[in-house]
């Protein structure tokens, strides 16, 4: 599944706030290369999706063999899970997290096992860890985690790494990683020396690619393989594999385009603190706001601005960083609210 907007209808929104997309078009070359693809359309993409393992496997230093690839992360998460995960086995995660780690371990007929975060909207690794029962398979990290942007300690996480047994599998979703390279550890790294250590990664965030639905894992060989077994055939389109392709040709224009959301992102923090707001540091392309019982409110006031939010009924509010007028009306209906004292 991916983030949807559920705060107002997109054809009646001005402002689309709900699903972490980026506002910059895709990369330069991207269009023109996604454009060139539409030309084969009557045939089948690339089973294999070579091309761009091949190019995945020269920009990280991973061997071909280590690559999963699929529809976004969250496809290849699926994957992961169901190919380790069953009836009587459990898939421990932090919660509140990514809304797709239940329905994961519950498609694959296992146990969703909820960790609740600590405070500052951190995962509560100790915690999880003394979660970890003989039932478990799989333990999900978001890194940083969606929807609350915190992030966890380089340090916190290789302790908590060390301390997961070696037959569980770890995934690591570092989705939103390239909006806080200084701030997480480069999960690649760590897996190289950890076997039952996955690394989830996107391009639909910081490349722009949500549309087209391409994603990758990185996990030792044996993993990956059992992964690919039990994934979708044909499920990356060409297009989506051509463009991911040339998506990371452009790293210095990403890198631009990264550090301007996380600019922006800066600027609409200290907007809202200056409002009297108690953030937690996003280290994503999103604020968190913690409302509990006035969630549906303050919801309801960004829908009639026409501002779509991603709502957590009872539990908060997520509103992406986009455009600087569409992050301006954000603020200014936040500041609304709590000048009402809401």
């Amino acid at each position: 599944m991916t983030d949807t907007p559920n705060s107002a209808p997109p054809s009646t929104a001005a402002h689309l706030l709900a699903a972490n997309e980026n506002p910059y078009p895709p990369l330069p070359g991207v269009l023109e290369r996604a454009a060139a693809a539409l030309q084969t359309l009557n045939r089948y993409p690339d089973f294999t999706t070579g091309r761009l393992v091949a190019a995945l496997a020269d920009h990280l230093h991973v061997p071909p063999a280590h690559l999963i690839t699929g529809p976004g992360s969250v496809g290849v998460l699926f994957q992961l899970v169901r190919s380790v995960a069953g009836p009587g086995d459990e898939v421990l995660f932090a919660w509140r997290s990514f809304e797709a780690y239940p329905e994961a371990a519950a498609l694959a007929g296992a146990t969703p096992v909820p960790v609740p975060l600590a405070d500052g909207e951190l995962h509560d690794l100790a915690a999880m860890a003394a979660a970890v029962t003989p039932r478990t398979k799989v333990v999900l990290v978001c890194n940083p985690n969606n929807p609350t942007g915190t992030a966890v300690p380089p340090a916190d996480l290789v302790k908590f790494l060390d301390a997961v047994p070696a037959d569980v599998l770890v995934v690591l979703d570092e989705a939103y990683r390239e909006f806080a390279p200084g701030d997480t550890p480069d999960g690649v790294d760590l897996y190289r020396t950890r076997p039952n250590l996955v690394v989830l990664r996107t391009f639909s965030k910081a490349y722009g690619l949500a549309g087209l639905r391409v994603g990758y894992g990185v996990a030792h060989e044996s993993v990956a393989a059992a992964a690919r077994a039990v994934g979708l055939p044909f499920g990356v389109s060409q297009i989506a594999q051509d463009a991911a392709v040339e998506s990371l040709a452009a790293g210095p224009e990403l890198r631009d385009r990264v550090r301007a959301v996380v600019a922006e992102r800066t600027r609409v923090q200290a907007l809202l603190r200056a409002q009297g707001w108690p953030l937690e540091e996003s280290h994503a392309n999103f604020v968190w706001f913690r409302l509990g019982e006035h969630t549906a409110a303050f919801a309801a006031a960004c829908s009639a601005a026409g501002i779509t939010v991603k709502v957590f009924p009872g539990e908060g509010v997520r509103i992406s960083i986009g455009e600087p007028l569409a992050n301006d009306a954000a603020v200014a209906v936040a500041g609304a609210w709590r000048s009402r004292g809401a």
